[in-house]
């Protein structure tokens, strides 16, 4: 809309900065709506330029300063934000100074929005996208064209193929556990992908990268692991079909971490550590114990029920 008509490339546009200016009272509801929508607002220029920027701020920078105080005094009392008027002339020079710092590589970009973890998450939203808004399970006809228009993103984002193949791994994985673990094809999907992220993460050495693969893959494993360490407690005639994609998702989570990210197991030569057959193998012992537990606790239990009911009816008789 006024984007486009300002004729300028939308990598160098600020876009939360364009909607304060553009959008007016008059376009919300009520006035609790249009405050609530601003501070949302302001909180995502603060999270982008201030407290996780792709280049690093110097404490002392006036700029930073100046910014914080604009956006904290906009909790308490709602700024105007009129094209040419005074508050909003501040905040805007305010925030093209910060957004147009560079590491020298990008000139051209606003970065506003490309600094970890917001970017991550601002990518996330976009993904979700995908999925169809009258079947949260399914993903929409149109998802290749749509893909291409979310990629445009990337260069204001800060992401690349790496990150994008990273992020859409956690995206199907929790689409899979918040809509009941039922749904196959979307752990396929997932699964899938992931052997994408294990192609990845063989051909870098991105320190950050390796981050945000280790805390990712760590969460998706720890949710699996929940569900294999005692299986015969978790799957059942009803949902035993989702049994292999979690077994798959969680050995090739388990494979990433241990020869991609582990840097003992470099150290070590390659074939010294089957890390598949190890989780596999831990699986089943550690859920064979549990269900030995579990038959060894009932049978005591029955005894002792046994044992005090006999003493009852003698202490009747």
């Amino acid at each position: 809309m006024c984007l486009l008509q300002v004729g300028r490339r939308i990598e160098s546009v600020v876009l939360p900065l364009e909607l304060l200016q553009q959008l007016k009272l008059s376009d919300f509801t009520d006035q609790q709506e249009y405050e609530v929508w601003q501070k949302r607002t302001m909180k995502v220029l603060e999270a982008g330029l201030l407290l996780h920027p792709h280049v690093p701020l110097d404490k002392s920078n006036p700029t930073s300063q100046r910014l914080r105080q604009i956006i904290q005094g906009a909790m308490d009392r709602p700024i105007e934000t009129g094209k040419n008027n005074e508050s909003m002339q501040v905040l805007r020079s305010a925030v093209m100074s910060l957004a147009s710092r560079s590491d020298g590589s990008l000139s051209e970009i606003c970065h506003w929005a490309d600094g970890i973890p917001l970017n991550l998450r601002l990518y996330e939203m976009l993904l979700q996208a995908c999925f169809d808004v009258n079947d949260e399970t399914s993903v929409i006809d149109e998802i290749d064209e749509l893909m291409e228009h979310i990629k445009k993103t990337w260069t204001i984002l800060g992401m690349n193929q790496m990150l994008h193949n990273l992020c859409f791994t956690w995206v199907l994985f929790h689409r899979f556990v918040a809509t009941g673990q039922a749904e196959t094809d979307l752990l396929d999907a997932a699964d899938g992908q992931l052997a994408e992220v294990a192609r990845d993460a063989k051909t870098t050495k991105d320190p950050q990268y390796s981050k945000i693969l280790s805390s990712t893959l760590s969460s998706i494993l720890g949710w699996a692991e929940k569900r294999l360490l005692a299986y015969h407690d978790t799957f059942d005639s009803g949902n035993v079909e989702t049994m292999q994609g979690i077994v798959s998702l969680g050995v090739s989570a388990a494979k990433i971490l241990v020869e991609d990210i582990s840097n003992e197991y470099r150290r070590k030569r390659k074939g010294e550590v089957d890390v598949v057959r190890a989780r596999i193998d831990t699986y089943i012992r550690s859920s064979l114990r549990t269900a030995f537990a579990q038959v060894s606790l009932c049978n005591l239990f029955d005894r002792f029920k046994s044992h005090n009911s006999s003493r009852c009816r003698c202490s009747y008789l």
